[in-house]
């Protein structure tokens, strides 16, 4: 599969994947999970809005949660940009691209850009925040998983290939891929893992109803704090809500848990993958490899691949990809059959 070669100089810098702001039926249910066992930080909050961060993070917050009656909505994505200027550049470049983009105040944050992508995914890009103390070396105060910093999102889309192509256009790269095998004995594109930071994703589009956010990433110091983090939902009732894992994954081979908090939405909380800072061509991967997902070879549960966080104002499409899904309820039941 071809990809076009990589935008090295992209018409404005962004760095990285920055924050996520998601809907919350109850604050206090929710800052008990996302404190109690993530580990995150409060770095400020009133009865409508908590703002938490990662425990090694010196901007104001990496996680948005807002009071809301409704069903479950991720209202934005946030990415930072290096600069004001970078800002400003956006701005200029979106508007003339038939991207309607708006500045905004919002608190805690400089000046920040509100924008929609190809898809229609709701994005925020802000390059500076108000600073507060990293907490990494108050190891006394450390809760359940410890998570140290946000990392990245993986998304579904209705059309991979043309999410992937948006971004490539503002720099990003491939770092992974997914194929699924067709008919005429050719590829289909099912996913692609792209980064800004050097690492392996920024932003992960896989294909299915979209656009939807499937989970968003915490990075933690190693395996024990993974481990512990199980002991620790085990401990505080929350063992229900450990979705997949723990594993390894083949893509970006790092060993994960996913929970789902009070509101269903998806969390991944993560170590180990690696850098992808030199210009190298992308890795792919069979979607029928079982050790594409996970190395240790448990596929994940059909809810996995059907159930994900709906954008606010973006009613998912259905996606043009058909492909058979390698879900846990096939693989178990393989295992029934006869030799």
């Amino acid at each position: 599969m071809n990809f076009d070669k990589p935008v090295l100089f992209p018409p404005f810098n962004i760095t990285r994947a920055s924050h996520t702001i998601l809907s919350a039926r109850d604050l206090e249910a929710s800052k008990h999970f996302y404190t109690e066992l993530v580990g995150l930080v409060v770095s400020d909050e009133d009865e409508n809005t908590l703002y938490l961060r990662g425990r090694e993070e010196r901007g104001h917050h990496s996680l948005v949660l807002k009071k809301s009656t409704g069903p479950r909505v991720c209202h934005r994505l946030g990415m930072r940009m290096l600069t004001d200027d970078d800002i400003k550049a956006a701005y200029d470049w979106f508007n003339e691209n038939g991207f309607a983009a708006t500045f905004v105040d919002v608190p805690f944050q400089g000046l920040t850009l509100h924008v929609r992508d190809a898809m229609g995914l709701p994005l925020e890009f802000v390059a500076d925040m108000d600073a507060m103390p990293r907490q990494m070396y108050g190891y006394d105060q450390y809760k359940g998983a410890s998570a140290q910093r946000a990392d990245h999102w993986q998304t579904q889309s209705s059309d991979v290939a043309k999410s992937m192509a948006f971004y490539h256009t503002l720099g990003f790269r491939t770092s992974e891929y997914t194929y699924s095998d067709n008919d005429a004995g050719g590829q289909d594109l099912w996913g692609g893992w792209m980064q800004r930071k050097g690492n392996p994703h920024d932003i992960v589009f896989t294909n299915g109803p979209g656009p939807r956010l499937h989970h968003f990433a915490y990075l933690l110091r190693d395996a024990a704090d993974t481990v512990h983090a199980c002991d620790v939902a085990g401990a505080l009732g929350f063992n229900h809500d450990l979705e997949r894992g723990p594993g390894r994954h083949g893509i970006s081979g790092a060993m994960f848990i996913y929970f789902r908090d009070p509101d269903g939405h998806r969390i991944e909380l993560f170590n180990t993958h690696y850098q992808h800072i030199d210009l190298e061509p992308p890795l792919a991967w069979s979607l029928s490899d079982p050790k594409r997902a996970d190395q240790w070879g448990m596929p994940a549960q059909e809810k996995w691949f059907t159930e994900a966080t709906e954008f606010e104002g973006a009613a998912p499409d259905a996606p043009i990809l058909n492909a058979p899904l390698p879900t846990l309820e096939k693989f178990l039941d393989k295992q029934k059959q006869p030799a």
